[in-house]
């Protein structure tokens, strides 16, 4: 994995945790055990073959519903064990997070 100056702690499941990885236009999709998880990056192992992938960009499919997800990239890749590393998003330019509690960051007057 990425060494970070500031190292995230990693949280290790004994028995694994299920997972499905996705390619982030859909036309793919892949079973995974999730073993460790950290802020930054994970471990995975995938259930079937991942050749002929794009890898390069994807998303990691923490529920059976997709709702909580996170795009990754691949760091490493040894047989059925994978490491992936959590893609940051940009700021969008032009928005600026509320400071006064509101959704829209405006008060009403």
């Amino acid at each position: 994995m990425k060494e970070t100056s500031r190292r995230a702690e990693r949280v290790t499941f004994s028995r694994g945790y299920d997972v499905c990885i996705m390619a982030i236009d859909g036309t793919w999709r892949r079973d995974c055990v999730l073993n460790a998880i950290s802020e930054n990056d994970a471990a995975l192992n995938v259930e079937g073959s991942i050749q002929g992938l794009n890898l390069k960009e994807f998303f990691l499919l923490l529920s059976s519903t997709g709702l909580a997800y996170r795009r990754c990239e691949l760091v490493r890749v040894n047989g059925t064990e994978m490491d992936i590393q959590f893609i940051r998003g940009k700021p969008v330019k032009g928005r600026v997070a509320p400071t006064d509690g509101t959704e829209t960051g405006k008060t009403s007057s």
